[in-house]
């Protein structure tokens, strides 16, 4: 299971941190079908640099029913999260330390925290970018992202209710 928009609301956290800097009321239904900083180009950099703020990765709320459906996953499954967490200087650390605060029934042993996911193996992949479904050789599910809306040729999960119902 991915992080980043699977777990963690990255996607909000840079929505709502551009609006307390900006003054502004930018929404998650303005940005679907692309990433945050494309509803305001002009500030590409400022939305980028977020991932460069301390506090950025571990102040994430986790997405809607995550840790209830995961909870059940672990009794299931083996169940490991992988996350890109080398490119950001604070990301490894506070990616770790938001685990064991939101997930701390996932053992340490059980967290891939990697620069590029091309290396994973397993039965299933929930992760909300393509690049990283495209090379997974076990079944690969696209998670629902307003960034993902129009991507296709994938099994899709909408939201962790959906992740229930089909995988426990």
């Amino acid at each position: 299971v991915d992080m980043d928009e699977v777990i963690a609301d990255t996607y909000g956290a840079h929505i709502e941190r551009f609006n307390a800097r900006h003054g502004t009321a930018l929404s998650r239904e303005q940005c679907m079908g692309g990433e945050v900083w494309q509803q305001v180009p002009e500030h590409r950099q400022t939305i980028w640099n977020h991932y460069y703020e301390p506090g950025f990765f571990r102040e994430l709320n986790p997405i809607a029913h995550s840790q209830e459906v995961l909870r059940e996953l672990v009794e299931k499954y083996e169940v490991s999260i992988a996350s890109a967490a080398m490119q950001f200087p604070n990301s490894l650390k506070e990616k770790h330390e938001w685990l064991d605060e939101h997930f701390p029934f996932i053992h340490w042993r059980n967290r891939i925290l990697c620069g590029d996911k091309h290396i994973l193996r397993g039965d299933i992949l929930i992760d909300d970018r393509s690049h990283n479904l495209e090379t997974f050789q076990g079944r690969s599910i696209l998670f629902t992202s307003p960034h993902n809306i129009n991507t296709t040729g994938f099994e899709r999960l909408d939201n962790w209710q959906e992740a229930a119902e089909r995988l426990l």
